[in-house]
This record gives C-alpha cells, structure tokens and sequence, in this order.
C-alpha cells in the first residue's frame, strides 16, 4: 500500500502564519501538522509514501529528509488544485493508495478503516460544513459530493482522505479532487463512506488553539532540562535540553516546553501550551492555552492567553493577551472568532499593549500602549 500525502498548498486562510511556511508546516505541540499524517500512516504499517510538495517546498523537503522513513517527494511548481497536485506523484503510484492532505490531523485508528478498502473516502460531522466538500451518504455509499457550498444540506463532510485505484486518474479532468469524485460517481463509480474516529482541520488561524489542545491530551511527560527545586510542577510536562525553569514558577500540564529556553522566575503556565525552543519567557508573566513559536521573547509582567504568537516576536513587558469574541474578515468574508491573538512572524509589541481577537501581520510594530481588538492588521504595518 502506498500513501499520497499532499502538502503543496499555502493555506491561505490561516495567513499570517503561512507567509513563511505552508499549512503543513507549522507547528503544533512543537511538531509539523504533517508529521502526525505520517505517523498515523507508519502505525498501521504504510512506509512507502509519496510526499507532493510546492509553496515553500524547502521547508518540507528539509524536515522529510530527517526522517527514517523512505519518502519521495515529488513537486508542484504551480499550486492549482488538489488534483493537479496528485497528477504530479502519478509516474510514482504502481497501485491502490491513500490519499491525504498534510495539513489536517487524522488518528491512526481511522487509517485503519480506510486502509483495506477500494474507493472510500473517511468522513466526518463538522459543524462548519460550508468550508469542506459536503457528502450525501446513501446506505453507506457516497451520493454526492459537493465543493464549499454557500448553503450545505449536511453535516456530513470529506475529510480528504481517500482510498483509491490508479483508475482514478481517468477521471480528473479539472484540477480538484472534489470534482473528479463527482465526475466518478456520476458516472457509475461507487465510493464508501467510512466515519473517522478523530479527524481535525485549522481552517482559520485559531483553529491552531483548539489543535494544540488535542494533541497535547496524550504527552508523555519528559524532563531533559531543568527546573529550580523551588518551581512547582503538575501533570504531563514535557521540558526540553537546556532549558532552565527558574524558582517559584508553576507549570501545569498538558505543557511542552522546547530546547534552550528561559522561563521565570515566578512565571506561571497553564495547561495547553506548546512553547518552541530559545523562547525567553521574563519573571511574572503568565501564559495558557497558547502555541508560543521559537525565538519569542516575552517581558516581564505580561499574559499571554489562547494566541498564537508567530517566530522571533517580541512582547515588551505588561502587554496583554486576552479571549473576545469577534467577526473578521478572512479571505473577503466575515468569520465569527473567539481567541486572544495571532500573530505572524517578527512582531513586535511595545509595552503596555492590550490584543483581544486580533490578526497581527509579519513584521508588524505595535507602539506602547496600544489597545487592538477585533480587526486584522497587515503585514508591516506600523501602529502609532
């Protein structure tokens, strides 16, 4: 059995956190998203994938090769759909196969459903069906399936996980995989609805928070850094090589804590945070149910709460991270939104600063004092 993973895409609706990696690329509990397709796939014995590269493929390219694991990568100089990008691995496929977007989460146990059978498709509830493709299902088989409608008929959606013939191809016609499932089954193909057990997509930018919590439910504690005898520590925390936890911070699990980091004194970080490695977190400071990316520095007396906060960000001190509600627009319409902030790559946040459900552009400058809520700033602005 041979796997086809598809990573070529930008994600463009989870900018800004896309403009220096794809979708597939970021990382949640400090790994890549596509790094837990694999290992559902290797856990049910599938080693001979096909990796479809394109935006950013260097990036991908780089973290397969540190793999023990025989990957092919194959690329898609132009990113025009999902089925365009599985025509690039054709040459490669000798047989049946799985096919799987690299920017989701799926379970090992769902792959084991799909993994025997020929023509399936794994499915699932989503209660924003308008943003997949929309399945009709009809004593077990798919009857129609239908791209991000603007009114759905059901909750039902494709997750993209596909198990298919190499007949297949003779029906993409266009450059999505949606339209030639269609084009099959109205033309007498039989497609099966398997139901995933567990199955995940960050369509926008904080659905990240809520991923982040998923697969930290399971970590493994583990300590290669270390802790002050005066720090206080519960539950599964994982803390990496030479990172230091200095006295009287507390630090409550699920927490995964990368390499060379600084954290505390006195700092207290709460369940469900995944923070990269060389992140500096100053005295005083308090963060939750946040993805904290490598090289961030966060000042002293800050609160930093459901955020994303991209690469070499700096938080100068007393800045304030807290949940609203909001609507923001993200690729032209209007989307309600719970969660603190994002924000992409580089910025900087002067002191004092208070972000409440914001999108912080790529080497954005927040001056001090600021009050941001409810609205996205672009790349390299300047706020004054």
């Amino acid at each position: 059995m041979q796997a086809v993973i598809l990573a070529a895409g930008e994600g463009k609706r989870v900018r800004p956190l896309t403009w220096s990696r794809p979708k597939a690329m970021i990382p949640v509990a400090n790994r890549p998203i596509i790094a837990y397709t694999i290992d559902a796939l290797e856990a049910n014995g599938i080693r001979d994938i096909i990796v479809v590269v394109g935006y950013r493929r260097e990036q991908v390219t780089r973290f397969l090769n540190q793999l023990d694991l025989p990957i092919e990568v194959v690329v898609q100089d132009r990113q025009l759909g999902t089925a365009h990008a599985l025509r690039q691995a054709e040459k490669q496929i000798s047989g049946d196969f799985l096919l799987l977007p690299g920017d989701n989460y799926i379970d090992a146990q769902s792959i084991a459903k799909i993994k025997d059978a020929r023509n399936a498709v794994l499915i699932k509830e989503h209660p924003s069906p308008s943003n997949f493709g929309v399945v009709t299902v009809r004593e077990g088989q798919v009857d129609s399936i239908e791209e991000k409608p603007e009114h759905a008929l059901s909750f039902l959606v494709s997750t993209g996980i596909y198990a298919l013939t190499t007949d297949f191809f003779r029906y993409i016609r266009g450059n999505d995989i949606t339209e030639a499932v269609a084009a099959m089954i109205a033309e007498g193909g039989s497609l099966q609805a398997i139901t995933a057990d567990d199955w995940q997509d960050a369509i926008y930018p904080w659905d990240l928070i809520r991923l982040n919590q998923r697969l930290l439910k399971h970590l493994p504690a583990a300590r290669e850094g270390s802790a002050s005898r005066h720090a206080t520590i519960h539950g599964p925390v994982r803390i990496g090589k030479c990172t230091t936890i200095g006295p009287n911070t507390v630090i409550t699990g699920p927490v995964i804590i990368g390499d060379n980091c600084t954290i505390g004194p006195n700092c207290c970080i709460l369940p469900n945070t995944s923070i990269g490695s060389r992140v500096t977190i100053e005295p005083l400071c308090v963060l939750g149910n946040s993805i904290i990316m490598d090289d961030t520095a966060i000042a002293s007396h800050s609160r930093v709460v459901d955020a994303v906060i991209g690469e070499r960000c700096g938080l100068a001190d007393h800045t304030s991270v807290g949940t609203a509600n909001g609507i923001l627009e993200i690729e032209g319409a209007p989307v309600r939104s719970r969660f603190g902030a994002i924000l992409g790559d580089n910025v900087a946040c002067g002191p004092f600063s208070q972000l409440r459900n914001c999108i912080i552009g790529n080497n954005a400058t927040l001056e001090g004092d600021r009050n941001v809520s409810s609205c996205v700033i672009p790349d390299g602005t300047l706020v004054i």
